[in-house]
């Protein structure tokens, strides 16, 4: 990557798929592109549909990671990745997932529902959004599911109308999404291909003559008349339309309804607007937040479900508005069996709050509340001086081991990571005194 002073370039996977009730697959490689060996990638950012929301399953749920959940933190923890915020609404599911290295520089602001089933009240199909700020940038991201059917193209555009209309973020110091740098808008969002017949769909999609299909989508065709809609971007839709299949093949529906196929699983962006300027001084105004589309692509290869899953890759540029992270932390290297000191410092201006807590982590952690020991900033303070803290945090359970740790300070007030060390390994020498740590135990 490069330094700050010169831009950052970050790379995203963005996943979208309808998995049909299905549970994951035993193999995501090729979802994930793990196996792409070109491609050093920085956070994914994945939606499903339809997940299983029968009651029983949205009880276990509730009570512990869903399954697709605890698969993607299964898959992606050993690489690095940190889930760092999710949100779900019945069958929707939405995941951020970002290297450990971003975590200072990723704060979530916002996590939203906004159901539009039965009148608004139901959330079978609806948006949920993620607001964050990337390096300082506002940066929204919208998983949907629109209302199906090819005589609904009416519904699905007022629906997504009112996704949008709904992302108003009360008590947060927060500007109009159309406002944030960026929107990632992507989901099930079932447009069709009107007026062609059937035959002459899939005889178009077999010899991979998809310039006739493309003037017949609904989506395109709202896009040359909406001014709001046209300012989301898409890339081309160079791969066979992805509904409906035949569960456990790669066949079109053979089923007595015998469904037209149609591109429903789209990937949208949007930039902030920027305002207009003259010739004089286009010049002058470098491009600090352009995003790119490296990849768009659907992936065949899985059967689940009657969709099939589709991925965007994007490569973000930016000058970070935030360079340096708010806390830096280190362990001091002063252990016995029971606890180690760490110090840490705080930028100025930053606000603690007697919640912030240090977590330590094992390298691979899944998710924040992952830790294996923490601190309470304020309970466990030893010393400070003018812009250095020292805290000790217990280790006394930990076994010995050589993998290697890293410490994260939690804001309360951020409701973020705002400063990581870099990974040690744990090694004990008698020097410090025994102090039991409380009781509770910091969650999110």
């Amino acid at each position: 990557m490069a330094t700050e002073s010169r831009g950052r370039k970050l790379s995203i996977h963005v996943v979208t798929w309808n998995v049909a009730s299905a549970a994951p697959p035993l193999d995501l490689d090729d979802l994930l592109q793990l196996n792409n060996q070109n491609l050093n990638l920085d956070m994914y950012v994945i939606g499903l549909q339809e997940m299983n929301c029968g009651i029983m399953s949205l009880l276990s749920d509730t009570a512990f990671e869903d399954p697709w959940s605890s698969f993607f933190m299964d898959v992606l923890s050993p690489l690095s990745f940190v889930k760092v915020s999710c949100v779900r609404m019945q069958g929707l599911l939405l995941l951020v997932f970002a290297k450990d290295q971003h975590l200072p520089f990723t704060q979530i602001l916002s996590t939203k529902s906004t159901p539009t089933g039965l009148f608004g009240y139901w959330g079978n199909k609806g948006g949920i959004n993620i607001c964050l700020k990337l390096y300082g940038y506002y940066v929204s991201i919208i998983n949907c599911h629109l209302p199906p059917h090819m005589a609904n193209n009416d519904q699905r555009l007022e629906h997504f109308d009112r996704i949008l209309e709904m992302q108003t973020f009360e008590g947060h110091d927060i500007p109009n999404i159309l406002d944030h740098d960026l929107i990632l808008w992507f989901g099930d969002m079932n447009f069709r291909i009107e007026d062609l017949g059937l035959h002459y769909v899939r005889e178009s999609i077999k010899n991979q003559c998809y310039s006739d299909l493309w003037q017949k989508d609904q989506l395109s065709t709202a896009k040359r008349c909406d001014p709001l809609l046209r300012e989301f971007q898409e890339g081309p839709l160079l791969f066979p339309p992805t509904y409906k299949f035949d569960k456990n093949s790669n066949n079109y529906d053979t089923s007595e309804k015998k469904r037209k196929p149609a591109w429903t699983d789209r990937i949208l962006w949007r930039l902030k607007r920027q305002p207009p300027t003259g010739s004089h001084t286009a010049r002058l105004l470098a491009p600090h937040f352009c995003l790119s589309l490296k990849s768009y692509i659907s992936h065949m290869m899985y059967t689940i479900s009657d969709h099939k899953p589709v991925t965007g890759t994007f490569d973000l540029e930016l000058k970070p508005l935030v360079s340096a992270p708010l806390i830096t932390l280190q362990p001091e290297g002063l252990w016995t069996s029971e606890d180690m000191l760490l110090s840490y410092s705080l930028t100025q201006g930053f606000i603690s709050s007697f919640w912030d807590w240090i977590g330590l982590y094992k390298v691979g952690f899944r998710h924040i509340n992952d830790y294996v020991s923490y601190a309470w900033v304020r309970d466990n303070e030893v010393s400070f001086s003018d812009g250095l803290n020292q805290v000790y945090i217990n280790i006394g359970d930990i076994p010995e081991t050589e993998d290697q740790f890293l410490l994260c300070y939690y804001s309360n007030n951020l409701r973020s990571v705002v400063g990581i060390s870099s990974p040690f390994k744990i090694q004990r020498h008698a020097f410090l005194e025994k102090d039991p740590l409380g009781e509770a135990q910091p969650q999110i």
